[in-house]
């Protein structure tokens, strides 16, 4: 019993310490990849697809925050399309009956 309860604390101990170094590890390979720069090619883009480059380009910031805007947008507005086709071609999910009694 001795032995599991010293094995536990060994392992608990490995883990926090595990937990607190991470970050220097972390940091320690940002300092290394301190030199990659991500863009986009904007060279022949056109419109909004250009746009929406420069804007990764510029902030990334604002581009996540658009893009957390946009993809939910997107899918509802997809989802009401999908029910409107759905229901012209006699597809009724309404008023379905529900199969497990």
């Amino acid at each position: 019993m001795k032995k599991m309860r010293r094995l536990w604390t060994w392992l608990t101990g490995c883990a926090l310490t595990l937990l607190v170094l991470m970050p220097s590890v972390a940091l320690a390979a940002k300092k290394a990849a301190a030199n990659v720069v991500i863009v986009a090619d904007t060279r022949q883009l056109h419109g909004i697809m250009l746009w929406w480059a420069q804007m990764y380009n510029e902030s990334h910031l604002y581009f996540s925050i658009l893009t957390i805007i946009i993809i939910p947008v997107t899918g509802c507005i997809f989802g009401v399309l999908a029910d409107i086709v759905m229901s012209h071609i006699g597809i009724d999910l309404k008023h379905r009956e529900l199969a497990e009694h």
